[in-house]
């Protein structure tokens, strides 16, 4: 792909999103799209985003349940970023009109209290950066027709990011064992999904310390003061007019939303 089709992409998934409305996926047009490539779409981005007045809060993960590295024959997840106009109050709403075919999972975001650069970065080291701890709702939202696409595609468009809604923080406690926190999933009451934490790559610190070392290809890093959110503990759930959401993250406490038409 050239930079010319690049740009050009980048602004169709750009105005997709602000718009509210489904495009095709962009390997109908380019099937020999590549990850690199799309990551390269990705960075135009999130450059109009930033050149919209918007700003970053912190980095996500995406595809980090093995099952779903296997479905999509990757060995690591993928990366995208939230900002700030994705931020929902804790125990506010969103609205149906402003999305496209939006789902919620539940996640646990960390808070750095200090610098993480990779390469190299373990879990341990992830664990010692930590300085508090968020339990999140996040809901994606694909730009492409049908919520179907590739994986290059899916990095293209920000990772599918849309909204999301931070609990309480709270301070890293001694000895809490992250993997064996039990997290549920409620629509209207009724629990929809459960998962631990170690449904994220085996340990939400794991997904933290891949980020840290892929971003270090690009001689990045992950900054303290930085949410990043690890990936999803629960499955998506689609949205629904109407619908109130919760999530409790055993040891973190609740974290809600409601949707409006």
């Amino acid at each position: 792909m050239n930079t010319a089709a690049l740009k050009d992409t980048a602004r169709l998934l750009y105005l997709a999103e602000t718009e509210k409305r489904e495009v095709e996926r962009i390997t109908k047009d380019y099937p020999e799209l590549t990850v690199e490539e799309a990551y390269a779409i990705q960075e135009e981005l999130i450059q109009l985003k930033l050149w919209d007045g918007n700003s970053i809060i912190g980095p996500k993960m995406g595809l980090t349940s093995r099952a779903k590295m296997k479905q999509m024959n990757v060995e690591e997840p993928i990366y995208g970023y939230i900002f700030e106009d994705m931020i929902v109050p804790n125990g506010g709403s969103i609205r149906m009109n402003e999305l496209i075919h939006p789902k919620v999972e539940a996640e646990i975001a960390f808070v750095l209290g200090e610098d993480i650069e990779g390469p190299g970065v373990t879990k341990e080291q992830v664990l010692e950066a930590v300085a508090e701890l968020i339990p999140v709702l996040e809901v994606i939202d694909s730009r492409y027709e049908n919520f179907s696409f590739t994986l290059p595609d899916v990095i293209a468009d920000n990772a599918s990011s849309s909204r999301v809604v931070l609990g309480e923080k709270v301070k890293k406690p001694d000895d809490f064992k992250l993997d064996e926190a039990r997290v549920s999933l409620m629509i209207n009451g009724e629990v929809k999904e459960r998962g631990t934490g170690a449904a994220v790559v085996g340990h939400p610190a794991n997904s933290a310390a891949m980020l840290a070392n892929m971003l270090s290809r690009k001689k990045q890093k992950l900054a303290a003061g930085s949410i990043i959110l690890t990936g999803g503990v629960t499955g998506a759930v689609m949205l629904q007019p109407g619908d109130r959401v919760s999530a409790q993250v055993e040891g973190l406490g609740d974290v809600s939303f409601s949707v409006k038409p």
